[in-house]
């Protein structure tokens, strides 16, 4: 779930004095960055040219760069001592990075060139994927199974990319988007493509994953309808969808700015910081834009002035709406650029007199010159510090900056699923490794005899702690920390588990507690992901360690965008 991750845990890095001059730490930066990028350069063409060799046979074939992805916290941790690269070095160095960078004169196509191609596959990025004479091309708004015309924007030295100019040849699979500011907006990247299209391209960009990151063999689809004992290989499912795949988001997070009209309010135009007004949103629960555009309207009438990012003054910088799917409730955040908010009795006033399901008004104030949404400061104006949702039969108290899935719906059925793979009958002990606020260790704990769930974000454990009182639940127990330094110690303690549940961010499993689970040896484990890179990369560790995959479910938690969530379910070899 990706930029949808926010709050789950925090960044730990080590930190040293600088040794060397200015110069020298400024030329060392330099090196360094470029170096990533080369590096991010033969990755995402190497994966580019994988798939599109194997582009002729599969329309929905995909490519990832995530093999850069999953080195990139060693490259970070590597350091270069002064003096050891000599300036012969740095200036051969630079010298191959501007032939590398030049317009090369001996490929197919140039900049400013046009085009025709056949799509043959779509990147994790869901731009369309093609080639001329073998040179490869990325074509945003293209999809497999296209011809297209296109006019080229840029090349390097193994790919380049291109505007869509025109469809020669269309996919069945296109529609189109029925958003007025899709085309501007970098919310949603696959409105074009039919929503059957886009649950098949998410299976498969998760098969694609396991196969090439994770070497792990994948059953056939004809297999995957037979008894699970007789599949050969490891069953991906169907991914599972929505029946109605709009109007699913409860928060909203809103950028203010400011134009001649006045306040606007909307999202960022793709691949920028450039505000988009907009009234409404397809994937936005309806209840958030009313508020959104009440609040505009409002701070229009009294004058409230936008918060500017190049100057670091004016007032509002984000509009936060919350809205619970079950209950109603609503909670509105005001995000400022300092405590004092001019006309607030009459701005409060006007939104409980408009939107009457608002149950709490809270102010978070931030003043640092930052793109992090959230200050540390957060108060309330009216009303309640928390709204009341439910996800399944448990309930959960939902503050201004806790962490709860945007997509209630599918929550359940993503959380059903883990019940399901963690197999427990009522006698288990279970450990949720990066628990959250403990929606997963709060859904366990119906099910097993005890749930230890760890979390190293301390507001994260104490409103787990809050939620399990809530739900009158008294074998759930949660702790502060790193998760692969917390479980050793209740190993320690005597604490064991039949059953580990991991739900990491992004960058997926510490690879200390991936040695601790191999470590512990539970029976199962069951892996929630939000990236099917890094789930790749970490079911290729615990294989290594003598588990088997076995089934992987995937969740279309975020219609029309290229997301994908997937459940994992690995057993312990029985000969390890």
């Amino acid at each position: 779930m990706t930029n949808n991750r926010s709050g789950r845990g925090k960044s730990r890095r080590n930190t040293a004095t600088a040794t060397a001059t200015p110069v020298q730490g400024k030329q060392h930066h330099k090196t360094m960055q470029e170096k990533k990028e080369r590096e991010l350069e033969q990755s995402r063409v190497g994966a580019g040219n994988r798939m599109l060799r194997a582009g002729t046979e599969n329309k929905n074939g995909n490519m990832d760069n995530s093999d850069r992805e999953m080195r990139g916290d060693e490259r970070k941790s590597r350091h270069f001592s002064k003096g050891e690269r000599s300036n012969d070095r740095r200036n051969q160095e630079a010298s191959n990075r501007s032939r590398s960078n030049a317009e090369r004169s001996d490929l197919p196509v140039q900049k400013n060139d046009e085009a025709v191609l056949d799509i043959i596959g779509m990147n994790h990025d869901g731009e369309g994927v093609g080639r001329v004479e073998g040179f490869t091309l990325f074509v945003p708004g293209a999809l497999p199974g296209e011809k297209v015309r296109v006019k080229v924007l840029k090349t390097k030295k193994q790919y380049g990319y291109a505007k869509l100019l025109d469809i020669v040849q269309s996919s069945p699979d296109r529609i189109a988007a029925p958003c007025a500011i899709y085309d501007q907006c970098g919310g949603c990247q696959i409105q074009h493509m039919s929503y059957e299209a886009q649950l098949s391209w998410k299976r498969q960009h998760v098969v694609d994953v396991l196969e090439r990151i994770g070497k792990l063999s994948v059953a056939d689809d004809d297999d995957t309808s037979v008894d699970l004992p007789h599949v050969q290989g490891v069953v991906v499912h169907p991914t599972l969808g929505m029946s109605e795949p709009w109007r699913y988001r409860n928060k909203a997070q809103v950028p203010i700015g400011v134009t001649e009209g006045g306040l606007v309010g909307g999202f960022y135009a793709r691949g920028s910081h450039r505000i988009v007004d907009m009234n409404t949103c397809l994937i936005q629960d309806e209840r958030n834009d009313e508020v959104v555009a009440r609040v505009k309207e409002i701070g229009r009438m009294l004058g409230i002035s936008a918060y500017n990012e190049e100057t670091g003054r004016g007032l509002l910088r984000h509009v936060v709406v919350k809205t619970a799917f079950r209950t109603g409730e609503m909670m509105l955040v005001l995000v400022t650029n300092g405590r004092d908010i001019p006309h607030a009795d009459a701005w409060i006033g006007s939104i409980r007199e408009h939107i009457p399901h608002v149950a709490s008004i809270c102010q978070n104030v931030n003043t640092k010159r930052t793109n992090v949404i959230f200050g540390d400061e957060t108060r309330v104006l009216w009303g309640r510090d928390v709204i009341y949702d439910y996800i399944g039969n448990v309930q959960f108290a939902i503050s201004a900056r806790s962490f709860y899935q945007v997509n209630p719906v599918q929550t359940e059925v993503l959380y059903g699923k883990t019940v399901e793979y963690a197999g427990l009958t009522g006698k288990e002990t279970v450990i949720d490794a990066y628990c959250g606020i403990g929606t997963i260790s709060l859904f366990l704990a119906q099910h097993a005899d005890q749930v230890y769930g760890v979390e190293i974000v301390k507001e994260a454990i104490d409103d787990a702690r809050s939620n399990a009182l809530l739900n009158e639940m008294r074998n759930v127990k949660f702790e502060v920390g790193a998760s692969e330094d917390v479980i050793p110690a209740w190993k320690e303690q005597g604490i064991t588990a039949d059953v580990i549940v991991v739900d990491p961010p992004r960058k997926g499993c510490d690879p200390r507690l991936l040695d601790t689970i191999l470590e512990m040896k539970p029976e199962r484990v069951v892996y929630v992901s939000c990236n099917p890179s890094t789930l790749a990369r970490d079911l290729r560790i615990l294989e290594d360690g003598g588990y088997n995959t076995v089934e992987v479910q995937p969740v279309d938690m975020f219609p029309h965008t290229v997301h994908v969530e997937a459940v994992v379910v690995i057993y312990r070899d029985e000969k390890h």
